[in-house]
């Protein structure tokens, strides 16, 4: 199982830093339409488009990562004065009840909007948009899988907290 987890961990890994990289594509994509906007007044839907596409990337691929960092948004309140061991706890009855839950929905009801994308050929309805929207729509399922996946390999690892003394 410490294997499974390792590559899980290895790949969510790898996956999370190479979308940091669409950051600076993004930037820059965001920087040239507003520059040629503002000084040319030229845009082109496909290029907003991109910037949403680029966006929803970066998002749906880099949440896995952060559950991994363990950088996603959690409330605080009380959990920072728990023990090891409560910390496990916590994070093994959240990823049980709700994070592998949810995803598994995500991804059940995802793929199936992804596949009519796919059989219909859906671009873009606005002109001179991006001609095809199915593989972002691919992205989100891909990003439910992964996301379980890593949801997983942390309830694996939460367990094990669970099993260190106290003060640990």
């Amino acid at each position: 199982m410490k294997t499974l987890v390792h590559a899980i961990d290895k790949l969510v890994s790898w996956i999370g830093r190479a979308v940091g990289w669409l950051n600076i594509v993004l930037i820059v994509v965001v920087v040239v339409d507003v520059t040629l906007r503002w000084f040319l007044s030229l845009t082109a839907a496909w290029v907003i488009e991109l910037e949403w596409h680029l966006f929803a990337l970066i998002f749906l691929l880099g949440i896995p990562y952060a559950l991994q960092q363990d950088r996603h948004v959690r409330v605080d309140l009380f959990y920072e004065g728990f023990s090891v061991r409560d910390r496990g706890t916590v994070n093994l009855v959240g990823a049980a009840l709700f994070l592998i839950p949810w995803a598994i929905v995500l991804l059940y009801t995802s793929a199936h909007y992804a596949y009519e994308s796919w059989l219909s050929g859906e671009g873009s309805p606005n002109p001179n948009g991006i001609p095809c929207y199915f593989p972002i729509k691919s992205v989100v399922p891909l990003a439910a899988a992964l996301l379980i996946l890593q949801g997983l390999a942390e309830a694996w690892k939460a367990s094990r907290l669970r099993h260190q003394p106290d003060g640990e």
